[in-house]
């Protein structure tokens, strides 16, 4: 599973999929702040790829909405994300580091997965390879392409209720 993940955050790719949208040459990211996401901030939990996953967003502040995320399966956590969103120039992406449930890191040192922001909506925004719908105020969806071995890719809904 963590290299199935990894493959997605490395090589996601121009893929027709339902809720998620990639990011192209000639794309250019709409301005945003990162108020129009506050929305996100709070405690979550779902399921995804056989486990519990959970997300804890902090409020907007300094142009950044910081999170941490956990997959706990077989009793055990499985693997953690941090990461943020932040306000570059004048519009919004999405960063993370992948962390093994011992924090030994998966990417190098330096190096951070960035998704830039392709388009928003009144409760959606579309990321590269992602999208965080507000349901309700109460549930959220996170749409993720997952890139498997045989080059072919899934679209997975993470649905989450707030805790």
């Amino acid at each position: 599973m963590r290299i199935t993940l990894l493959v997605l955050l490395l090589t996601i790719g121009a893929i027709n999929a339902q809720n998620t949208m990639s990011f192209s040459e000639d794309t250019v990211s709409p301005k945003a702040s990162i108020s129009e996401i506050e929305w996100m901030t709070g405690h979550w939990k779902g399921e995804a790829f056989g486990g519990i996953t959970e997300e804890i967003w902090s409020p907007p502040a300094a142009g950044t909405m910081m999170f941490v995320f956990r997959l706990i399966s077989e009793g055990e956590v499985n693997f953690y994300e941090i990461g943020h969103i932040r306000e570059i120039e004048g519009t919004l992406a999405f960063e993370l580091k992948h962390f093994g449930k011992d924090l030994k890191g998966w990417e190098e040192k330096d190096e951070v997965q960035r998704f830039k922001l392709i388009k928003t909506s009144e409760n959606r925004m579309y990321f590269d390879g992602f999208t965080f719908e507000k349901v309700s105020p109460n549930e959220i969806n996170i749409y993720g392409l997952i890139h498997n071995n045989d080059g072919s890719a899934d679209e997975v809904t993470f649905n989450y209720k707030r805790q």
